[in-house]
Parts: C-alpha cells; sequence; structure tokens
C-alpha cells in the first residue's frame, strides 16, 4: 500500500509521470480496492473522520488514464470512460432500473438504489435508500441506515478539487430536495427537512435555546433542521439570505425508526 501512496503521490506532481505502466497499474488497483470497499476516500476513527488524500488523487488521476468507450446496455448506450459497477445479485444490493453506480463506488450488501446515481470513489453503507433521482457524488461517505430521499443532492470532491468529501453518518434521513455539498458532516442520526441547503459557507442555526447557536460545516448528532432566512445587510439594501436552522433534536432513549417519526410529527417537519 505505502508502494501504490508513493506512486500516485509522485504522479500527482508529475502528470508525466501518467504514461508510466507502474503508474496506471497502481491507479487502476486503488479503483479496484474503492469498488470493493478495501480502502476509503474517508473512514472514521475514534478521534473523528481520517481522509485519505492519496486515495482521492488515485480517483482523479484514474480519469487522464482511461480512454472513452462505447458501452452498451439492452437498448441503451453510454460513450464515457468510466465503467459501470457490476455483480449487483452477487454483492446483495438492489438496483431499480435505471439506478446508476460506476466502477469504483462501494455499495454495501444491503443498498438499495431507486433511479439514482452513485459516482465513484464513493461509499455507501448497507440498510440506505438513495431514492429516486437521489445523487451521491465523487468520493462521499453514506452512512449505514441512510435514508437519501427524493431528488437529494450529495455534492462530490472532485470538481472542485477539496480536502474533504461530504459525510453523512448512520441514521440519518436526507429529506426531499436537499443539497449538501462542499465537504459539509450530517453527523449521525440527524433528520433534515425538504429544501435543506447547506454549504461550507451557510449558517446552521441552533433556535432551541435562549440565544442562537451558529455552526458552519457540521450539522451536530440528532439535529433536526428546515430551510430557514436570517436577515443580512448590503450595499444595495437588506435581504434575506438564507440559512439552516435546527428547531430540536431526535431522543437518544428511543428506538431509531420510532425517534424519526417522533421528530417529523413532533416539529412538522415536511420531507
Amino acid at each position: 500500500m505505502q508502494t501504490r501512496q508513493h506512486i500516485i503521490e509522485q504522479a500527482w506532481n508529475n502528470r508525466d509521470l501518467l504514461a508510466a505502466p507502474e503508474t496506471q497499474i497502481a491507479i487502476r488497483e486503488v479503483l479496484e480496492m474503492l469498488d470493493k470497499g478495501q480502502v476509503r476516500v474517508a473512514e472514521p476513527t475514534p478521534d473523528g473522520w481520517k481522509v485519505n488524500e492519496w486515495i482521492k488523487k488515485a480517483v482523479i488521476l484514474y480519469f487522464p488514464i482511461q480512454q472513452m468507450e462505447t458501452l452498451e446496455v439492452g437498448m441503451f448506450e453510454f460513450h464515457d470512460k468510466i465503467p459501470l459497477k457490476r455483480n449487483y445479485a452477487e454483492l446483495g444490493v438492489r438496483v431499480v432500473p435505471h439506478a446508476i453506480a460506476r466502477h469504483g463506488a462501494f455499495l454495501e450488501s444491503g443498498v438499495i438504489m431507486m433511479p439514482s446515481y452513485v459516482n465513484l470513489g464513493a461509499w455507501v453503507g448497507s440498510g440506505t435508500m438513495v431514492d429516486t433521482w437521489a445523487t451521491v457524488g465523487s468520493c462521499a461517505q453514506i452512512g449505514r441506515n441512510v435514508h437519501l430521499s427524493g431528488g437529494v443532492g450529495i455534492g462530490g470532491v472532485l470538481e472542485p478539487l477539496q480536502a474533504t468529501p461530504t459525510i453523512i453518518e448512520d441514521n440519518c434521513f436526507i429529506g426531499s430536495r436537499s443539497i449538501i455539498v462542499e465537504g459539509v458532516q450530517v453527523e449521525r442520526e440527524a433528520v433534515l427537512g425538504a429544501n435543506v441547503v447547506i454549504t461550507q459557507s451557510t449558517r446552521i442555526i441552533d433556535v432551541t435555546g435562549d440565544e442562537p447557536v451558529t455552526y458552519k460545516g457540521r450539522v451536530p448528532a440528532r439535529s433536526v433542521v428546515i430551510p430557514g432566512t436570517y436577515t443580512k445587510e448590503f450595499p444595495a439594501g437588506t435581504y434575506q439570505v438564507a440559512c439552516a436552522l435546527i428547531i430540536g433534536k431526535r431522543k437518544e432513549s428511543t428506538d431509531k425508526k420510532v425517534s424519526l417519526n417522533e421528530a417529523l410529527r413532533e416539529h412538522s417537519v415536511a420531507v
């Protein structure tokens, strides 16, 4: 593994090395390991999430060494550089037409993909539902028992290149048409209502106490979140700027599904 990392780091700094057979072999080996879940772009540790930067670099370097090919799936035709993921029955993954995952994305046994899209480098945990027209961007990390509702957009890290992938931890519920991008981390058991948009610059404001508490880039565990606005002064006048409002918490003491239903009803969260 250290040898592969050294080869990829060298090629990252000197793209002429991409023509070398040993470089291409190392890159393709890493993509194969990502596809099988043997390595991850980011992984949880007791001290928080660890980003394996060199693996993300391997994903990015995979594109220039691949050639365009015509891919035929029944009556459908694609023209691309990246193969499609295969052998879903063997993997224990349910894939509804027209769901697509690219080679280099890992889907743990028990994942359900409605017509949706998972990009290479992503990791999706068991029991997770990627609902209709939801997209999981490159290198995004989606935990176990997550529900990505219809039209959810989870951002990737390839364009533009970012240090941290977008992370959705275990047992989260992401409401319809929500957008989570730019390496934002949604911690375990959080509930996001419909149309919540969070970037690294979005204010995430906890309004449950006497005074507001503002976060950026991170939704605290078990938070119940809805879209909101706050007032901001500009040279041209005063306008409302989008934010995310934490309006409550899921209870840790109850069963996850019961807690989710209670949170949705109690806070009238649209999903």
